[in-house]
Formats: C-alpha cells, structure tokens, sequence
C-alpha cells in the first residue's frame, strides 16, 4: 500500500511523492484523506529548520497534524467502521520517513483510536480541530483563569475568543497590530495594542510566538495577574524581574492538546456554540502543494491553507 505525500527532504527542500506505507492491523484503520491543514507555526519552524529537537524530529519527514477523510479499511479490533468520517492528528506509517507529525498524505494508516469521528457536514473545517482543541487545552490549564486579553487574531487567537465565550465567560479583548488581520472578530474587540491604554488585565494569552514580549505583557497586568504562553517560541524567553516582582506574576505554558480537549470543542461544535466558519481563507490542490507551502508561509491574508486531497488516487 502506498500514498502520495508531502515530504520535507531537508529544510526548505519540499516535494511531492509516493512512499510506501505500514501495513495496517487489526487495531488500524486505513483513512483516505480529503483534505489537511498548513500550520503556519511548527510546520514553518519544520520547513525553515529552526524547529527545536524533539522526539522524532529529523528529516526526511512528512508533516502536518491537521487532517481529515474517509475510513477505508477497519481493522477488527479498530472499534472503527468503513465510511465513517473521522480527524486524523498525524500518523506515523511511513517506513523509514519521520513521521512529525505525519498527516500530509493522501492516505494514512492510523490507530483506530487516532481517528476520532466527526460530524461530516463540516468538511474541510474538520481539519481545524486540532488548533481548536490546542486553545481549549490553554484555557482548560489547571487554576487559570480564563483570558481578558488574548495577543494575536490568527485562527488560534479567534479560537482562544471563541471558545472563551463558548464557556461561558466574558468576551475577551484581543490585540492584533496587522490591519488586515484586526477584522473577522465574533462577539469580542480587536485592537491595535498602541491604541490600549488598559494595564488592569487578570489574564493574558500570548499566541503570538515573539519571545521579547514578556515585559510588555507584564506592564499590563493588574496585580496577581497571570501570563498564558499558548504559542510557540524558538527563542529565549526572558523578562525584568522587579516589574514582574511588584505585581506577584504568574507564567504558565499551555502545551499540546489531550484527548479531553478535542472531545470538549467536537462537542461545543455539535451543540452550535463553537464556530468553524471564517477561518479557513486558502485552498489549494495537493498536487500543488509546493506553492500552497509557499502562499501559506509568505503570504500574510492567507490566515489558513488547506490543501484538497480529493484529486489524488
């Protein structure tokens, strides 16, 4: 068996082409994928080499965590069936290639239990549910106040709004410095952090990567208020120590998602309190995925990209 992949062969050298893959199971479920997501975070950092080592990592690798399709084959012992429509986080079925995180293929073989069903009629938005499960994990952190200020309007930044008031809780504030990311807010502000002049804030939810940004935040935070690092940083964090020492700061970081996560955003999404809509700006075929990488990293109005397996056999 063997599937059409996307393949880093080293950083910044992407190609498109067949790898044999592990034969599946009884406890596996083969799943023909229809379409994946482009993280514009770890899988830049993949693509450029500038990911810190973990597990795993090494190239050639195929990427993506972000995908969804058809089961096609179940093991018996799968617990999963022909047909259902289910998201995939990644797998790691590719013989010698690396799998991280292994869900940019046109077919994958998976653990019946990494292949959570989904409601069909969300199509292409089903691939967004791993960001949606990393913002409600950030929010889920034990003894942390939800945010009233989240820095950052990608799609992880309009998860973290979202969900926050999918819960329940007061529609938070966000920053946003680049114009042409300050609009597609639902039910919560977005400013330009200039023009913010509040320094009361309880909870601050940084996404937005920039390992200098501490200080900052600190300066904003009313006293015993609390910083929530949900994004990724490839640099050195550090901060002024009297200024965070005067106002009694806690740092906390959000790491990825659980199960429980997922399963909490599949069914705030079931229940219509969480939307999937508007986040998804970019399509583009498999068979293009060079310049759909390409778009999706250096391309700014491009807030998400999701590639189309559907042409692919």
């Amino acid at each position: 068996m063997n599937a059409l992949a996307v393949v880093l062969e080293a950083p910044e050298q992407l190609t498109l082409r067949r790898v044999e893959l592990t034969p599946p199971g009884d406890d596996d479920v083969v799943v023909d994928i229809a379409f994946s997501g482009i993280s514009t975070g770890t899988e830049r950092l993949l693509y450029n080499g500038r990911m810190p080592k973990f597990p795993g990592m090494g190239y050639p690798l195929v990427p993506g965590y972000e995908s969804v399709g058809r089961v096609s084959s179940a093991g018996s012992t799968s617990g999963r069936s022909v047909g259902q429509w289910v998201f995939v986080p990644g797998a790691r079925c590719f013989g010698d290639l690396r799998g991280l995180f292994g869900g940019a293929a046109s077919r994958l073989v998976v653990p019946g239990a990494k292949a959570t069903p989904v409601a069909e009629h969300l199509g292409e938005s089903s691939a967004l549910f791993a960001l949606a499960a990393t913002a409600h994990h950030a929010i889920a952190l034990e003894g942390v106040r939800p945010p009233d200020l989240i820095v950052g309007h990608g799609v992880l930044g309009r998860f973290l709004a979202r969900i926050t008031i999918a819960l329940g809780h007061a529609a938070p504030v966000v920053w946003e410095k680049n114009p042409g990311r300050q609009s597609g807010a639902e039910g919560y502000s977005v400013l330009d952090p200039e023009l913010d002049s509040r320094r009361d804030y309880k909870s601050i939810y940084d996404v937005s990567g920039d390992s200098a940004i501490l200080d900052s935040l600190i300066a904003r935070l009313a006293p015993g208020g609390e910083i929530v690092l949900a994004g990724f940083y490839t640099e050195m964090l550090s901060f002024a120590f009297a200024p965070a020492f005067m106002r009694e700061v806690r740092i906390l970081v959000a790491a990825e998602w659980r199960d429980s996560d997922l399963a909490a955003v599949i069914d705030l999404v079931a229940c219509g309190r969480l939307s999937m809509a508007h986040l998804i700006t970019h399509r583009e075929a498999a068979a293009n995925a060079k310049e759909a990488y390409a778009r999706a990293f250096g391309d700014i109005s491009c807030l998400k990209m999701v590639l189309d397996w559907s042409a692919i056999a």
